[in-house]
């Protein structure tokens, strides 16, 4: 019977058995892939207020930082999640929890070397890009600039997150004089989707508040995926559900992942968890995809992580 289970799971994670369900208690106790979360230098860490939600104050160090944010997510049973960020602060989050982190390079201007990636890639240090901060400086995911990085993604077979939708308020007149809302828009992705069609790619933010256009973009190119980052928590509770619920009646409910895009908050990775699972018009099985099984298919999870992730 055990063996039968664990076929049946692997099987309705990628989308061969879409009609198996599950009770309340399996959706609130199994496990959860968070596809966005940050290693913040010190620098990025003291810049941060608290936290927009709880008001709770951000982290003070880099270690600390890395501590809280492994205990939030053993707590919510994360138990893989992409970190995106430096070489250096990637590796601590490597350092104590290599199996529970795939690291991921953070950059936004054309400019890190190829070969650095390569070559971290090589030693398992990474295992994806992102979050790709172009819209921060002023440029498009299709700017000729990036195309070293999207092709090298693209033969190694590896995921590329990119930043979509807005920023903070006067994130401008913060650090970032070249942002553009417009840039955030997923219409700017269709040239590098041509241009790389086997490129695994997700939205981070799901586009928002683009809706419109990243229903277009997930119509078309079935190579992407979207994460809920940061809008399951920050938005208004009605505001991000109307936003899900409008990608779920359009029928991407096998595309959605869950995100929490924890910055200098941990508590935000249990804000996020939440607002999946209180979301009332979703039912057992949507939870489960957003909170693991659309995830676990993305990033293309052996079966054997895939019960190790279960507790099997």
């Amino acid at each position: 019977m055990r063996s039968l289970v664990i076929l049946a799971q692997f099987l309705l994670i990628h989308g061969w058995l879409p009609e198996l369900a599950f009770t309340q208690q399996q959706a609130r106790s199994g496990p959860i892939i968070d596809v966005h979360l940050h290693a913040l230098g010190l620098d990025a860490l003291q810049r941060q207020g608290p936290n927009p939600v709880t008001r709770a104050a951000p982290v003070g160090s880099v270690e600390e930082n890395v501590q809280r944010t492994l205990e939030e997510m053993k707590k919510h049973n994360v138990v893989l999640g992409i970190v995106g960020g430096g070489a250096e602060e990637v590796d601590q989050f490597l350092s104590l929890a290599p199996g529970r982190i795939l690291g991921s390079a953070a950059f936004g201007r054309p400019g890190l070397s190829v070969d650095s990636i390569r070559a971290r890639y090589a030693a398992g240090k990474i295992a994806a890009l992102g979050e790709v901060l172009a819209q921060y400086e002023g440029l498009s995911p299709s700017d000729s600039g990036f195309e070293p990085y999207w092709d090298l993604a693209e033969r190694l077979d590896i995921p590329v997150g990119v930043h979509t939708g807005l920023s903070f308020p006067g994130i401008t007149q913060r650090g970032y004089p070249n942002f553009r809302v417009a840039l955030g828009n997923p219409i700017h992705f269709e040239g590098m989707l041509n241009r790389h069609p086997k490129l695994r790619v997700y939205l981070m933010h799901a586009g928002w508040p683009f809706l419109a256009e990243t229903i277009g973009i997930l119509s078309i190119y079935p190579q992407v995926y979207v994460d809920i980052g940061v809008i399951d928590w920050i938005r208004p509770r009605a505001e991000f559900y109307a936003y899900l619920k409008e990608l779920i009646l359009a029928g991407f409910e096998d595309r959605i992942m869950f995100g929490s895009d924890q910055m200098a908050w941990p508590d935000a990775i249990g804000l996020g968890i939440d607002a999946v699972e209180s979301a009332e018009f979703l039912t057992e099985q949507q939870k489960r995809d957003i909170l693991y099984n659309n995830a676990a298919r993305f990033l293309k999870l052996s079966p054997e992580d895939i019960k190790r992730h279960h507790g099997w």
